[in-house]
């Protein structure tokens, strides 16, 4: 077994026997923990009680964090003509129709949000295979297939964040960096677990929100308690 490292050491024994701590408290002890050479990332998963496999169950959405990710998002927009150049002007970081499509087919994927007109679907929907695992793929849902693509990017550059449970009805998201202020940090733990309490599809049976861990990008995690989380 490889051996651990001083600062790795230091935060297992931090956290050892600490668990289903409040919010506030969580946050403290990742926040003074988190020693990496870069700003880490604060990410939030959630143990839902649902199974994806089924229509549903599926638990999808969208929220604005208020406080931000403190993540640069880069912008795909699938768009022709005047909603190329709105998109442009919004500071969309690619913006193309069947030339984007063929780079992204040739293995480059250099965005973390994708947005579409309605009318450019047709042209996406050949990257289903490629997108989709990737939880890139433009979806109305969540506001990625819209007329309204300037606004569509400035919410994405703008601290949105978008969630999907995962096979195992798991949700995890980045909800700001290290180096924000615990409060900041907070509001948006709790805007994230709102938007995905709000989001409880109606096959949900049982207890919908079983578990809720936050980290750090290089440290351990730690449960919180889920009426702490919820803010109740």
């Amino acid at each position: 077994m490889a051996k651990l490292g001083k600062r790795t050491r230091a935060a297992r024994e931090a956290f050892a026997g600490k668990e289903n701590l409040t919010v506030e408290d969580a946050i403290e002890l990742i926040k003074a923990n988190a020693s990496a050479k870069f700003d880490e990332t604060v990410e939030i998963s959630m143990n839902l009680g649902v199974d994806p496999r089924h229509a549903d169950q599926m638990v999808r959405g969208v929220v604005g964090l208020p406080n931000g990710t403190g993540k640069t998002v880069r912008v795909a927009v699938f768009a022709r003509g005047a909603k190329a150049d709105e998109a442009k002007e919004a500071g969309a970081d690619i913006v193309g129709a069947e030339d984007l499509m063929e780079t992204i087919q040739g293995g480059t994927i250099d965005f973390d949000r994708c947005i579409a007109t309605p009318d450019m679907m047709a042209v996406v929907g050949r990257l289903g295979k490629v997108l989709g695992p990737r939880n890139l793929m433009p979806n109305p849902r969540v506001g990625t297939v819209t007329m309204d693509v300037a606004q569509a990017v400035k919410d994405a550059k703008g601290g949105q964040v978008q969630f999907k449970a995962e096979k195992a009805g798991v949700v995890h998201a980045g909800v700001g960096k290290a180096s924000f202020d615990k409060d900041k940090l907070i509001e948006n733990v709790r805007a994230f677990v709102d938007a995905v309490s709000k989001a409880k599809p109606s096959g949900a049976k049982g207890t919908y929100m079983q578990k809720v861990s936050l980290s750090s990008t290089m440290g351990p995690g730690v449960s919180v308690s889920v009426e702490s989380a919820t803010g109740n």
